[in-house]
């Protein structure tokens, strides 16, 4: 499974390193590669939650068991549900393979900085849609605008943090 990882992270770097050279002034090359592989991420998900929203609930509430999710919130879900491992490739194998902490560590508060994003996208949503009456669409684009900044300081300093190797690290076999 590690080899195909890494043969997916291969295919995937040289592509996102290829467009660094004119962003070289601007910001160094693991902040690029998070914004390449965070805005890949974040099209995705804008994309699934937009088809899933228009075109799998409806624009109506999506009767789930118990319980009944507005279009909007179920569309959230869904395209969480995708974005969430396609996020931690992305960000363990593309981003920040430099750490050396374990990857269930990683994959753990991953979860938690996502639980936290998702609560954020999800309290913002309501509030943009269910009180000041924004189409859902643009709703989920500022919130993700938002939601993005924490992200990133989250995820460098947090779940994917370079640090000497502890109880929480792999250790490198050469």
């Amino acid at each position: 499974m590690r080899k195909h990882m890494h043969s997916a992270r291969d295919f995937v770097l040289p592509i996102i390193d290829f467009f660094y050279p004119p962003f070289r002034r601007l910001m160094n090359l693991q902040t690029f590669r998070y914004a390449a592989a965070g805005s890949g991420n974040t099209l995705l998900g804008l994309i699934i939650y937009f088809i899933s929203f228009k075109y799998v609930f409806f624009e109506k509430t999506f009767h789930f068991s118990f319980y009944a999710f507005e279009g909007h919130i179920a569309a959230l879900f869904l395209s969480f549900c995708v974005t969430f491992p396609v996020g931690f490739f992305m960000s363990k194998y593309v981003v920040f393979s430099d750490s050396f902490m374990k990857g269930r560590v990683q994959l753990f508060r991953y979860f938690l900085v996502c639980m936290f994003n998702l609560f954020i996208n999800y309290l913002l949503l309501k509030i943009l849609v269910e009180k000041f009456q924004v189409y859902p669409v643009f709703a989920q684009i500022m919130t993700i605008a938002i939601v993005i900044l924490f992200s990133y300081v989250a995820q460098r300093n947090f779940s994917f943090k370079a640090s000497l190797p502890d109880e929480y690290t792999e250790e490198t076999k050469e």
